[in-house]
């Protein structure tokens, strides 16, 4: 079990007036500090040999109604949403994978063609049945209390494989249910932080520095390097001195990896038009085909963990009133979801990422407002995409109307433990001493899923 001290978290958190840039760059910026623990952010030897090493994980924000996406089922017997009962079946029509015959809707005909790469879980159970909560527990195994995320866990577990650049990355054009906690590092040292960037032409606010050239502003660097050091020598146990002295000196190494990893318009045409993201393209799907095509060039560039914060179009995918939004919402995302796997494969990456792809809870099988659905906690679907997880799997039954689950329930906990040691990573030993006690992502729960693993 490896510990580093907490005292830099409040530090990071007031530096820079809470802009998009530095929460999450300072959790880099510090990645060669080594007052105290070496570079904490340095590629860290697993508990056992891992089937992976870097997650891509896709957040649906407003919960996905499992029943009329990834778990259909059939409108006969009834289930209109006209009855007494109000039960209602899927509003599209669903079709198998013809490989694997998974039964995928038709609202995301290109995430169908790739279920045969596909792990499907129809037996989650959400941690409750409000957004935030729900989205928190998604996020960091606790609804109820500030925890840190599993993209900071994996941080903290694994390091990083690239030190211009942060470990932890999300793209969200706007935040999801739980705001930036969903990110946060919380108690955990505050490089293992997500930053995040939005979409668009600067994706990071205020990266580049306006008319100064690059040879001047390292002078101005060298310069404040010497004084900060000077003053430094006296204050060799001062960890956030020395926090806010690299928060400068990475800062400028950012100016050049990140943007380099963001050009997206250096991809042939044929890679741009496989995610839907022609140079033409100016359409509301152009963002999230974006942060796909972006995901997969962090990935090769070494970050650990990547979130994509799909919220659509306003409103999400919190559909009570009307389920036709989820079409619109799908057309969205389902072409670059897919085209990310296939070019994950045909890369030779697929085996070593984990692509998950969650969302809070699901939908009633009963008819909510004109044509809408409720929260549904009981039971909902989730899946992951390589990473040593079994291609063309299903794994748990829901009942006949999509309302509990009949066959292999799964908790949040033993997701959050499965994809840890698919990372080399004991959910049981990933520890951090906190407040008097070891805390875990998985808490004291947890049972890794044999039954995923290829």
């Amino acid at each position: 079990m490896i510990k580093f001290q907490s005292s830099r978290r409040t530090l990071m958190r007031s530096m820079m007036g809470g802009s998009l840039l530095m929460p999450g760059i300072v959790s880099q910026l510090l990645a060669e500090d080594s007052i105290d623990t070496g570079n904490p952010l340095a590629p860290r030897s697993t508990h056992f040999p891992a089937a992976a090493k870097n997650v891509i994980m896709i957040y649906a924000t407003g919960g996905v109604s499992h029943i009329d996406t990834f778990d259909p089922k059939s409108t006969s017997n009834g289930r209109d949403g006209s009855g007494k009962d109000r039960l209602m079946g899927s509003l599209f029509g669903a079709s198998p994978n013809k490989s694997c015959g998974t039964m995928v809707s038709d609202i995301f005909p290109h995430v169908r063609d790739v279920m045969d790469e596909i792990c499907l879980i129809r037996s989650m159970k959400a941690s409750h049945f409000d957004h935030s909560e729900a989205t928190l527990g998604m996020h960091t195994g606790s609804p109820t209390f500030a925890r840190p995320s599993m993209g900071s866990w994996v941080s903290y577990g694994l390091g990083s494989e690239n030190q211009n650049l942060p470990s932890f990355i999300v793209m969200a054009p706007h935040l999801p249910y739980g705001g930036t906690q969903v990110y946060a590092s919380d108690f955990l040292p505050a490089f293992h932080q997500g930053t995040r960037m939005i979409p668009g032409e600067n994706p990071i606010a205020n990266l580049v520095p306006p008319n100064q050239t690059g040879t001047l502003q390292s002078l101005e660097i060298d310069f404040a390097r010497q004084l900060n050091q000077q003053h430094f020598a006296a204050r060799t146990s001062d960890s956030a001195l020395a926090a806010r002295m690299k928060s400068f000196e990475t800062a400028f190494q950012m100016q050049v990896a990140a943007p380099e990893a963001f050009d997206v318009d250096s991809e042939p045409e044929h890679i741009r038009t496989l995610y839907g993201l022609d140079r033409k393209t100016k359409g509301p799907g152009a963002d999230f085909a974006w942060q796909c095509l972006v995901a997969r060039r962090l990935v090769e560039r070494g970050v650990r963990f990547i979130e994509l914060i799909d919220t659509g179009s306003r409103p999400n995918w919190d559909s009570h009133g009307e389920m036709n939004e989820h079409k619109d919402l799908a057309a969205n995302v389902d072409q670059p979801t897919a085209a990310l796997i296939k070019d994950l494969r045909q890369r030779g990456m697929l085996n070593d990422t984990i692509v998950l792809w969650a969302t809070e809870f699901g939908r009633t099988p009963t008819k909510e407002g004109q044509n809408g659905r409720g929260h549904h906690r009981d039971c909902f679907s989730v899946w992951l995409a390589g990473g040593g997880f079994k291609r063309g799997h299903v794994h748990g039954v829901t009942d006949e109307i999509g309302k509990y689950t009949v066959e292999n329930p799964v908790e949040v906990h033993d997701l959050h433990a499965t994809i840890l040691h698919q990372l080399g990573l004991d959910h049981e030993k990933l520890t951090f001493r906190h407040a008097g006690r070891d805390f875990r992502l998985t808490d004291v729960h947890g049972t890794v899923l044999k039954e995923l693993i290829a």
